[in-house]
């Protein structure tokens, strides 16, 4: 007969609440398996006994063997309220239907799950991790009796159980690396035939500025290693030896293999509620030097690669020495991360901020040792400079940075070149026209969104004010122009700047072309001054696509504006359970991002929707097709509109709807009207409202 303790991990896993006793076997049966971890769940099935025909009870979790069956009851620890259960047994599906309804409350859902048999869910907690792995068994009982459930994802293990009409028992299990019983070795100083520091390393720690005093407080120690004294750094934890570390005369550095890992002068930060980490022992020492005891020293140094993501406590085994003694920090408030001066050390502070929580983590700043250097690690500001300037080191602690949470003096600098004008832009760059001075100047960093119905001349306007700026202010642009031929663009751009037509064709009229030589010089100027995203093959270009050869173009080109003309020549494929408009708003704010991060003025082009018995009059932002978030999160929007009506005034007069200005520095709500040379495609202040070029 098998051994109730044989099966004690499986009360205590699974089935807490109920002690498992085993009854009576087949006399034929083999002993039971050995019970995996991941097959503990499959113990708590439909029940019978030796005799199927005649089942003892309907709630015996058993296990089958060819050879007949083997039987475990199980019975409550605690008193089941019977007091609280219906004087008349309600039926099966009912007591299914409770189940169901508690499973449903945790989270899991049941669906048109059969009782009786094994299910596979996301687990509500964790949610299959990054894998979305299907990792939650649960089972209900084909009398709706008993519903148990369980993750068996290592870095979860949540399960429970419920019984018809009583509430959950919910818990976690134990991971596999917690249930082993860590097996350490136990040393003493006799043991390791350690003795009292020699006179000759008391003087190598006076080199360093370490006391002797510090040196006994701090039980230093030393040891013959291969006939050589070496420095014995001992590692305690209550008084107790726990493990010790050695170091040589060459530098050399080991561990007493099979100890535990903890800090070093782990006893002095209990109950500290600062607490201040280094590198190295020799670094604690210094701090102790400088008045601060409360510090422990890591045993060893980073991992040659560190992780992306935080891995779970059972797998942290290069930080086990952190788990090991994380009862003595949680209790900390804030902790000071000294540690050295060199990538290393920094990459220790970054792993270690992770995991202690970077809000209550604070770094420090090394002082200069020399003209050119920088001290390396507490023990170098002690010994070049002293204990005061240690002092003030962790004194002058500053908050660990947090990505995404800062001070408003990190952008002091910022705000200092605005209020200076440091660069020359940051009320915005003039457009070239007087009439829309006081209307729109363009600003690096931001969003302008144009429209105007077809035909309307928005891409002659854009191309017009990249000409204008590139002139004054010597700008570089960047061109995702998808609806016009890159010699058509070419074309146009060309005749603005040179100021004559490309060929003699109609709206050429009796204008003299451009010559040959002005022709090179403008390809010349071409080539300096645009860049072109083409999409070589038959898709369509993404918006990330674009942005990231426009991120590339700012670093390669140094580009200060991007043209993206027009939004529906991009590929806008989205989830099915995205909708357009909030597909418009992610994608507005990746182009935000964009322009903010590198200074760089993007104008998007978008038509408007098919407009109903329209008039001629200008249409306005909210009229785009798509969504109004195209008005909502623009910085500036600009409705383009040319008279079509020779009634109502000439037909090159073209009006320029600023409906939208967020930044009140760089314009403001109005119209402007510039009159649109058909033979050269620029634009001009129209002399009616008294400017001229």
């Amino acid at each position: 007969m098998p051994s109730s303790v044989a099966y004690r991990s499986l009360r205590t896993l699974l089935m807490d609440g109920f002690e498992c006793l085993p009854v009576r076997c087949s006399a034929s049966a083999p002993a039971p398996a050995p019970f995996l971890p991941h097959r503990l769940l499959r113990l708590c099935v439909h029940l019978c006994s030796a005799n199927p025909q005649r089942p003892v009870s309907k709630n015996l979790p058993f296990c089958q063997k060819s050879s007949g069956f083997c039987s475990y009851s199980y019975r409550p620890l605690v008193p089941r309220n019977v007091g609280a259960l219906p004087a008349v047994h309600p039926t099966v599906d009912k007591r299914i239907d409770y189940l169901k309804s508690k499973l449903e409350e945790q989270g899991i859902r049941c669906g048109s799950v059969k009782p009786g048999k094994y299910c596979r869910n996301l687990c509500p907690k964790c949610q299959g991790g990054s894998s979305k792995e299907r990792c939650l068994s649960f089972f209900i009982n084909v009398d709706g009796e008993l519903a148990i459930w369980m993750c068996f994802r290592a870095k979860c293990g949540w399960r429970g159980s419920v019984r018809a009409f009583e509430e959950c028992k919910i818990g976690y299990a134990k991971t596999r690396q917690t249930l082993k019983l860590n097996d350490y070795r136990v040393i003493t100083e006799i043991d390791l035939q350690l003795e009292p520091l020699c006179t000759e390393l008391i003087a190598y720690f006076a080199e360093r500025s370490i006391s002797a005093k510090t040196l006994e407080r701090n039980g230093i120690m030393q040891c013959k290693h291969d006939d050589q004294i070496v420095i014995a750094f001992t590692y305690r934890r209550n008084a107790a030896l726990v493990s010790c570390k050695y170091l040589a005369s060459s530098k050399e550095c080991w561990q007493e293999t099979g100890t535990e890992h903890i800090f070093y002068g782990l006893d002095d930060i209990k109950q500290a509620s600062d607490v201040i980490i280094v590198n190295g022992e020799i670094d604690k020492l210094s701090m102790e030097e400088a008045g601060f005891p409360n510090c422990i020293s890591v045993p060893y140094g980073l991992p040659e690669q560190s992780s992306k993501e935080l891995p779970a406590e059972d797998e942290n085994t290069e930080f086990q020495y952190l788990w090991n003694c994380i009862e003595y920090l949680e209790k900390a408030s804030r902790i000071i991360l000294a540690t050295d001066a060199d990538s290393t050390g920094q990459a220790l502070a970054e792993e270690l901020a992770r995991r202690l929580g970077k809000e209550r983590c604070w770094r420090v700043t090394w002082p200069k040792k020399n003209a050119t250097k920088l001290c390396k690690d507490a023990n170098e500001v002690l010994m070049y400079i002293g204990p005061d300037e240690l002092r003030k080191v962790i004194e002058n602690a500053e908050l660990f940075p947090i990505m995404g949470l800062s001070h408003f003096s990190n952008f002091f600098n910022e705000v200092d070149s605005y209020y200076h004008r440091s660069h020359g832009f940051e009320l915005g760059v003039s457009t070239g026209w007087r009439a829309l001075d006081e209307l729109y100047n363009v600003v690096p960093g931001e969003l302008t969104v144009i429209t105007g119905v077809p035909n309307s001349g928005k891409s002659e306007w854009i191309d017009a004010l990249l000409c204008n700026i590139n002139k004054a202010h010597k700008w570089k642009f960047l061109l995702c122009s998808m609806e016009n031929k890159v010699r058509d663009h070419a074309r146009k751009l060309l005749e603005k700047h040179i100021n004559k037509p490309f060929i003699n064709s109609r709206y050429a009229e009796s204008t003299e072309r451009m010559s040959v030589r002005e022709l090179e010089e403008g390809k010349k100027w071409l080539d300096d001054t645009f860049y072109l995203i083409r999409c070589e093959d038959d898709s369509f270009p993404s918006i990330d696509w674009v942005l990231e050869l426009a991120k590339s173009a700012v670093v390669r080109y140094g580009i200060r504006g991007l043209v993206i003309d027009p939004y529906n020549e991009l590929d806008h494929q989205r989830s099915s359970n995205q909708t357009e408009t909030e597909y418009v708003s992610h994608m507005l704010t990746k182009i935000k991002r964009f322009a903010q991060h590198h200074a760089c003025h993007v104008w998007f082009v978008a038509h408007p929707r098919q407009l109903q018995n329209w008039r001629g009059y200008p249409p306005n932002l909210y009229d785009i097709s798509g969504s109004a978030h195209f008005i909502n999160k623009c910085d500036n929007g600009i409705v383009i509109h040319r008279n079509r009506n020779p009634n109502a005034g000439p037909l090159d007069r073209v009006q320029v709807c600023v409906r939208k200005v967020r930044n009140k520095v760089s314009g403001r709500i109005g119209d402007a009207f510039l009159s649109y040379n058909q033979t050269t495609g620029k634009f001009e202040d129209w002399h009616d409202g008294g400017y001229n070029n």
